[in-house]
């Protein structure tokens, strides 16, 4: 009866297809669903470290090794140790929907993180995902994993890891001799079998390994800044409101607009600061930005050196240096209308009366007194009323 029933039940099954995996072609990524524990030596505690694992397709050499998690940094960076352990690239990466490589789980049109497709273009390799929820897909993975669960995690785990290095070290050993260990169906070795197929076939590896970086859509504030891990970046301010990419190293935070570069600047600390550049800034955010004691002296000076004591007297006797930019800056601009040299005449004459603003200078200027000797009569005229008696009363 049972066997019958049996009959019925495998003729329902659905056929299955056979994959064929030409050499080269695709490296096969996934995580084992078992752990490692490592014991931290000053507290004792207890923190688990994951496996990942790749597999070649034609000859299903493999790759192990110990991460603390699967997040987008440990991600990347054990692909970038798996290419330079096979020393090559193949032209796809057939890999598990993990949140950390793909966005968007889809049959159709899965979406691909764009730091692990920044990846895959420095590799030149193709991130191809398997269909969600058909693990046969990655079947040489799954048999993978499985064999590195029996053939390493089993053997380590009476053992105590103390850090992550310890694991790693205590791994190598054991992956090479599942690699080196013959298959009983092909009659030869994995690492023999990579020698002979995979290995003629991979693409080379880049000159430089790839550095990681995370991408982060943001736009920019009124202020013509985007926020990086609690710190400013400058972007041009014509990029207003705009929809911004920003790729972050540990070096760099680099600005993208529809895939044009648009700013670079070094990575700064999270401090709440500002990092701008001057070229970001409109003409009149940079003339503002001009506006220090140093430099309106230094521009008051270039006009003469009575333009320059009197820019240094008017900042000086203010409450705060800024309260007299304006009238140095104003007095300052005089020169274009009535040439340097009358303005610094009309400085010192300013200085010598005690006159510290800028409708100062300018009336010294318009009344033409700055060619004129100065006189108490001129200067200090003698006021005249009704109410006023005069020296001669009093004799």
């Amino acid at each position: 009866m049972f066997c019958e029933l049996y009959t019925r039940w495998e003729g329902k099954l659905s056929p299955v297809m056979r994959q064929r995996h030409p050499a080269g072609e695709r490296l096969f990524i996934d995580y084992a669903g078992h752990t490692i524990d490592v014991i931290d030596p000053k507290t004792g505690e207890v923190r688990t470290a994951q496996l990942f694992v790749a597999t070649l397709g034609a000859s299903n050499y493999t790759y192990a090794e110990a991460t603390w998690t699967q997040s987008l940094p440990d991600w990347i960076s054990s692909h970038v140790r798996a290419f330079g352990f096979f020393g090559g690239v193949t032209a796809q990466v057939v890999s598990d929907n993990l949140k950390s490589g793909v966005t968007k789980a889809c049959f159709y049109d899965p979406a691909i993180n764009r730091t692990y497709a920044d990846l895959a273009a420095h590799y030149d390799t193709a991130v191809v995902p398997a269909r969600p929820h058909k693990p046969k897909d990655k079947a040489k993975v799954e048999g993978a994993v499985l064999l590195v669960e029996r053939w390493i995690l089993a053997r380590l785990r009476n053992r105590q890891f103390f850090s992550l290095e310890d694991v790693n070290a205590a791994i190598r050993p054991l992956l090479d001799r599942l690699n080196d260990k013959a298959s009983r169906h092909l009659g030869a070795s994995r690492r023999h079998l990579f020698a002979q197929l995979d290995k003629p076939a991979l693409k080379p590896l880049p000159v430089e390994p790839y550095v990681y970086a995370e991408w982060k859509k943001c736009r920019a504030g009124l202020d013509y800044h985007i926020a990086i891990d609690r710190h400013y970046y400058s972007v041009p301010y014509q990029l207003l409101k705009k929809e911004l990419w920003a790729r972050i190293t540990a070096r760099t935070v680099e600005v993208f607009h529809v895939g044009q570069r648009v700013a670079s600047h070094v990575r700064t600390s999270g401090n709440g600061q500002h990092s701008t550049q001057r070229d970001h800034m409109p003409a009149h955010h940079r003339f503002r930005e001009d506006w220090t004691p140093h430099r309106i002296q230094a521009r008051a000076a270039r006009v003469g050196p009575n333009v320059a004591i009197f820019a240094e007297v008017v900042m000086r006797e203010r409450k705060h240096p800024e309260q007299g930019y304006r009238t140095c800056l104003g007095v300052i601009r005089l020169a274009d209308k009535f040439g340097r040299d009358r303005l610094d005449a009309a400085c010192r004459r300013a200085l010598e009366i005690n006159a510290r603003s800028y409708s100062s200078v300018q009336s010294i200027l318009k009344n033409g007194l700055d060619g004129k000797p100065r006189t108490r009569a001129t200067e200090e005229p003698a006021i005249t009323h009704l109410n006023i008696r005069g020296a001669d009363y009093f004799h």
